[in-house]
């Protein structure tokens, strides 16, 4: 017997396998019977006995060779299309198909897999087969088919009259364009063809017209084409109260790695907040005020153009109703903290400084409580210490003065003797709520002092902590100022006015090392003021916006108030999981290039994979 090896004249097709019968010749394409060899390759199409003749439209036909279900269980539909080899190069996974119904009704849906299939009987040639296949140039795909498998998205419909077949423009009859579950399978072989039209693709993944725009839809990294000009799909926020509150007040969420593009991604959408109005309780329509808490000190330079944006890319931005530019109205709002210097010169925004007052901790005592005090010294400082101390020293007294307050002997005697605070919690409190010196009652006006300049009606306020070393210090800082804001946002009875009724937005980047789940006094008073705030957030015009690598770290009852989240490049397993996006989308996570983002939002649209611009539309960077 001789070896596979030995065939004889392999190219020519007549090689024989010495090991089966001498007179069993390889099959060949001239082998194959014309019904066997039919396929839609483009070069022999033409020698084809198909009826009618003309050219082909589509990607391929449905088929029902595994059966054709649509059903209330994604897990039980069959929906799977033969694609033509022609055709098969430019399919990719997550493309957007339309498959229409007799009626005009067009079946919306995406590829969620592809595969190839035999297309004829199996044989014992595998090896003759493939020997064959390593020595020709090129594929050839005609003894395959190429199956697509299809998810339903929903049925697209005309709103007061029929569509005729084939037609792909909305409107075209009179009515409006909408989308509804999918209820009805098509029928076999009809035609399915790439989603190309704008309007049709908006209305399938239920993506406003108008809003706040967040990037272009893109699958698989390359942004989706359409008929229209331009030829990409923006995706926008809704942001009017047509259906409901604006997303802006549902809160945002913004996750990924280090270098993934986040602050790049932020400014961009934050800036496009930025002048917008919003309708408050009262009929009066401001301009949202926008505060931004930055530990890289990066968001003050959106006062400044970008020396990078081309003349072509801002004339593009104004063609799609993208606010571009750097942004006049923005004040870097410095914290005065002993022993540091904010000296810049990466942006040319307005900079003032301001201190924390001592005043404040009154009203939210466990800013000086840290990590460090049981709920015993803790009820021991709000119950006793403080309120005793503002009897005696005045609502307007320093944090010197409550330190001195608390070295006198006689009062621990006193509260010892009377029970109210036994000596070794006195001493624990005391030496416990030392250490924010540095923090409170600098030299400079108190940020209570200069409420109408922090808020400001179309303002973008930035609150840099770059320059602040130590990091409870920075936290203090942080979180005092957005106490006060939630405070006054909430309150029934505020004592600023000018906060409780303006539109405003919080932004925190590095959340997750403010509202993070701990087992600490401190951490169980700043999650429940801000879970509060976020369910709060619709009725008072309160919106947060939240930039975190660690979106894990985020306390649970936050993040559960959080309508739109965006994911951008994410590496940890933990941080992809905790996202809670759909699987089809987290796959791609991992492998997002910078600026690639998924979009998960509900109350929006379906799950979506976007492209944000390129180009910061403010300056970016500190060359």
């Amino acid at each position: 017997m001789s070896d596979l090896g030995d065939f004889t004249d392999f190219d020519d097709g007549d090689a024989t396998d010495a090991g089966d019968a001498d007179d069993e010749t390889l099959p060949t394409r001239t082998d194959q019977t014309a019904d066997e060899s039919a396929t839609d390759d483009g070069d022999d199409f033409e020698s084809l006995d198909v009826e009618p003749a003309g050219t082909d439209t589509g990607l391929g036909v449905l088929s029902a060779a595994d059966g054709l279900r649509i059903s209330e269980r994604a897990d039980e539909c069959v929906l799977r299309a033969y694609v033509t080899a022609q055709n098969r190069s430019a399919v990719r996974i997550g493309k957007y198909l339309l498959v229409p119904y007799p009626d005009g009704e067009r079946l919306f849906c995406r590829i969620c897999s592809l595969e190839y299939a035999q297309e004829f009987r199996a044989d014992d040639a595998t090896e003759i087969h493939a020997r064959r296949a390593m020595r020709q140039e090129g594929i050839d795909e005609q003894d395959f088919k190429f199956i697509a498998e299809l998810e339903p998205v929903a049925v697209l419909y005309q709103d007061g009259g029929a569509t005729p077949e084939g037609s792909r423009e909305a409107g075209e009859t009179g009515g409006e364009l909408k989308r509804r579950m999918t209820d009805r399978v098509p029928k076999p072989e009809t035609v399915v063809r790439a989603a190309t039209d704008k309007s049709e693709i908006k209305t399938g993944l239920k993506i406003p017209e108008d809003g706040v725009f967040l990037g272009h839809l893109s699958v698989g990294g390359e942004k989706v084409q359409t008929s229209a000009e331009p030829p990409t799909i923006d995706y926008r926020l809704k942001d009017d109260y047509s259906e409901g509150d604006p997303l802006v007040f549902r809160h945002t969420l913004v996750a990924g790695g280090t270098g993934s593009g986040k602050t790049h991604s932020s400014k961009n959408v934050l800036r496009q907040y930025l002048g917008r109005t919003y309708e408050m309780s009262d009929g009066r329509s401001p301009e949202l005020a926008v505060v931004q808490f930055d530990p890289q000190d990066e968001y003050a330079q959106m006062h400044d153009d970008n020396p990078e944006m081309t003349d072509e890319f801002a004339r593009r931005c104004e063609r799609e109703g993208v606010a571009c530019g750097g942004y006049d109205d923005t004040i870097a709002f410095v914290p005065k903290v002993a022993g540091t210097d904010y000296n810049v010169s990466h942006h040319r925004a307005e900079q003032v400084e301001f201190t924390i007052p001592f005043s404040l901790v009154h009203q939210n005592p466990w800013l000086i409580a840290g990590s460090s005090l049981n709920d015993n010294q803790y009820g021991a400082l709000v119950n006793t210490f403080l309120p005793r101390f503002k009897r005696q020293y005045g609502r307007e007294a320093t944090y010197d003065q409550f330190l001195s307050f608390l070295d006198d002997p006689a009062l621990k005697e006193e509260l010892h003797e009377a029970g109210d605070v036994h000596e070794a919690t006195f001493d624990a409190v005391k030496r416990r709520v030392r250490g924010f010196g540095a923090v409170f009652d600098q030299d400079a006006l108190p940020i209570t002092e200069q409420i109408s300049q922090l808020v400001r009606a179309g303002g973008l306020t930035v609150i840099p902590t770059y320059h602040i070393t130590d990091s409870r210090t920075a936290s203090t800082v942080v979180l005092a100022v957005s106490s006060l804001l939630i405070d006054q946002k909430l309150s029934n009875d505020p004592r600023y006015d000018r906060i409780k009724e303006m539109p405003l937005v919080l932004g925190m980047d590095e959340a997750h090392n403010f509202l993070t789940d701990a087992d600490s006094v401190q951490a169980g008073k700043v999650i429940g003021k801000f879970t509060e705030a976020a369910k709060q957030g619709r009725k008072e015009r309160l919106g947060l916006y939240l930039i975190t690598q660690d979106p894990q770290d985020i306390a649970d009852p936050v993040f559960k108030q959080i309508n739109t989240t965006m994911v951008l490049n994410l590496g940890d397993e933990d941080a992809i999981s905790a996202v809670n996006i759909p699987k089809n989308l987290e796959s791609k996570v991992p492998y997002m290039e910078k600026g690639q983002r998924v979009v998960y939002s509900p109350d929006n649209s379906e799950p979506v994979e976007l492209i944000g611009l390129s180009t910061c539309v403010t300056r970016h960077g500190r060359d």
